[in-house]
C-alpha cells in the first residue's frame, strides 16, 4: 500500500492513495483510517499523542534538521572540512528546491500536524486527560507552524503580510490543494492555539517529558516575541515566570543537567523535552551524534562565539578547546550521552532561562530598562558570577541578544533571532570549515528555505519563495 505524501493528500488525514507518484511528502500515517474510528477511549488518545511526540523527534525535524540548521545557518556553528557530507549546503548557502533538509522539515512538519490534528479533532467526552492531551496537540501544532512560519517566510517584523505557510486545520476532504496562508494569519492560528492549549492543561506534569499549562504559555511567548510583539510577549512570558514555579538551574548544577540524559521532575529550568532513551532514539541521525566526535562530531562551534564566554562563565564548559583532524577546534559538548548504553539526550525544546530572556527583551523593547535589567541578571548570576549589566537603551537590546545566544547556543533559535531583527549575518572565516559564505545579507533570497519542489510539483496552488 502506497500513500501519497503530498500535502494535499496528507491532510485529507483519511486518504489512501495506490498512485504510485511519489514526492518528499510521502508518508504512511497511522490516521490512514476513517478519522471517527481512529480514536474512540483515552487510551486510544494517549497512544495518538505517543505517535505525534514520535513524528516530532524525528531527525527530520527536532530530532536534528530543526536545531542543526537553527545555528549552522546563523553565526554559531560550522561544518568541518572533515565531515560526513551532511548540511554542506546549509553551510555555504547553496540549497535549491530539491534540498533534502528543506524537503524533511516541510514533510515531517505536516505529519506531525496531521497527527495533531486528529488529537485536537476528536469528539471524546471532556476529561482531565482528554484536555491533556488535546493541550499538548495544540501546544505541538502551534510549535511546528512557528518553526515552518520561521523556515519558510520571511519576518513576520519585516512584513507580516508576507506569503506564510499552507494552514491545515483539520480534513479538507480528498486531494485538497492548499495555498499558502498569509503570515498573519499563521501566526494568529498559532496564538489561537496556544490559548486553547492553556485553557484546558493542568497547570502541573509528572517531568518536563510531558507539557503542561505552561509550556504552551511559554511557547507563546517565543511566538509573540517573534511577532515584536512586546507588550504580549512580557505578559505571557510573566504568567509563567509568576505562576510556572520553575525554577533556574543554578552555576553548581549546570554542568550536571548537560550531562544527565533524561527528564527533570523538580521543575528546574526545562519547562519541556522531547525524550530520548538508549532504545527510542535516532540512532546516528540524532543531534548528539552530528555534534559530538564520538558520532560524525562534523558541527564545530565558531570562534566568535567561543570567545563570548567568559573564563568565569559556566556554559564555556560546553564548548572543548581541541582539535578536528589535527587541527584546532572548538568542540561543542552540549550532547554528550551519544555512546551512553543506557540513555540518550532528551531534546530540549523549551527551557526556563529562555522565558527570562525573552522577558528582559521585551522589558527592554517597552522602554522598562528596571526590569529589563532585572530579569536579564536573575539568569546571568547563575551563569557567570563576574558579570553584572547596567546597559540602557539600545546597548541593554544588544547585551540581551548576545546573552540570548551565548545561553541558547546550539539549540536552533539563533537564525530565528537574526532573522527578526533583519540584521546581515556575518559569519567569521574558519580555517577548518567546509566551503562557506561569510556574509548574508538581509536581502539574501536563501534566508528563507524554498518550498520543495516535490510538493510545488503536485500543489499547483502552492507559491515558491522568490528567485528559487
Amino acid at each position: 500500500m502506497k500513500i501519497n505524501k503530498f500535502i494535499y493528500v496528507l491532510i485529507a488525514g483519511a486518504v489512501v492513495s495506490t498512485s504510485c507518484k511519489k514526492s518528499f511528502l510521502d508518508q504512511k500515517p497511522p490516521a490512514a483510517v476513517n478519522i471517527g474510528d481512529a480514536i474512540k477511549t483515552e487510551s486510544d488518545m494517549s497512544d495518538a499523542v505517543n505517535g505525534m511526540f514520535n513524528a516530532s523527534r524525528s531527525s527530520s525535524l527536532f530530532g536534528r534538521d530543526i536545531p542543526v540548521l537553527g545555528d549552522v545557518l546563523a553565526d554559531n556553528a560550522y561544518i568541518s572540512s572533515s565531515n560526513s557530507g551532511r548540511y554542506l549546503q546549509e553551510n555555504n548557502y547553496t540549497y535549491i528546491v530539491t534540498n533534502a533538509e528543506a524537503n524533511n522539515i516541510w514533510s515531517q512538519g505536516y505529519y506531525t500536524i496531521l497527527q495533531a490534528n486528529r488529537i485536537i479533532n476528536t469528539a471524546l467526552p471532556t476529561s482531565t486527560a482528554v484536555g491533556l492531551y488535546k493541550g499538548e496537540a495544540y501546544t505541538t501544532r502551534a510549535l511546528v507552524y512557528l518553526q515552518l512560519a520561521n523556515f519558510y517566510s520571511t519576518p513576520y517584523t519585516v512584513n507580516p503580510g508576507a506569503d506564510g505557510v499552507p494552514l491545515v486545520t483539520g480534513y479538507q476532504g480528498a486531494y485538497t490543494k492548499p495555498s499558502r496562508s498569509k503570515l498573519a494569519d499563521v501566526y494568529a492560528k498559532i496564538i489561537s492555539d496556544l490559548d486553547s492549549a492553556y485553557a484546558i492543561m493542568p497547570p502541573t506534569a509528572t517531568s518536563s517529558e510531558y507539557m503542561n499549562k505552561y509550556a504552551a504559555k511559554a511557547l507563546q511567548a517565543r511566538a509573540y516575541l517573534y511577532k515584536g510583539d512586546y507588550a504580549n510577549a512580557r505578559d505571557a512570558a510573566l504568567e509563567v515566570v509568576n505562576k510556572g514555579g520553575y525554577t533556574l538551574l543554578t552555576a553548581a548544577g549546570f554542568a550536571a543537567y548537560w550531562t544527565n540524559p533524561g527528564p527533570v521532575t523538580n521543575k528546574q529550568e526545562t519547562i519541556f523535552e522531547l525524550a530520548l532513551t538508549n532504545i527510542t532514539n535516532n540512532g546516528t541521525a540524532g543531534l548528539d551524534y552530528i555534534y559530538n566526535p564520538a558520532g560524525y562530531g562534523d558541527i564545530l562551534s565558531t570562534d566568535p562565539l567561543y570567545n563570548l564566554y567568559s573564563a568565569t562563565d559556566v556554559r564555556k564548559s560546553l564548548i572543548i578547546n581541541g582539535k578536528r583532524s589535527g587541527a584546532q577546534a572548538y568542540i561543542v559538548n552540549k550532547y554528550s550521552n551519544v555512546s551512553n548504553p543506557n540513555d540518550r539526550d532528551d531534546l530540549k525544546i523549551l527551557r526556563y532561562s529562555e522565558v527570562l530572556l525573552t522577558l528582559a527583551e521585551s522589558y527592554a523593547r517597552l522602554g522598562d530598562m528596571v526590569n529589563a535589567l532585572k530579569y536579564l541578571n536573575q539568569l546571568v548570576a547563575q551563569r557567570d558570577p563576574s558579570l553584572v549589566y547596567a546597559s540602557t537603551g539600545d546597548q541593554l537590546i544588544s547585551d540581551i541578544l548576545t546573552e540570548r545566544r551565548k545561553e541558547l547556543a546550539f539549540e536552533g533559535l539563533r537564525f530565528f533571532d537574526l532573522k527578526r531583527t533583519n540584521v546581515t549575518i556575518n559569519r567569521p572565516v574558519e580555517a577548518n570549515s567546509a566551503p562557506s559564505i561569510t556574509t548574508i545579507a538581509t536581502d539574501n533570497f536563501r534566508r528563507l528555505l524554498p518550498i520543495p519542489q516535490a510538493e510545488t510539483d503536485v500543489n499547483k496552488s502552492i507559491t515558491q519563495n522568490p528567485n528559487y
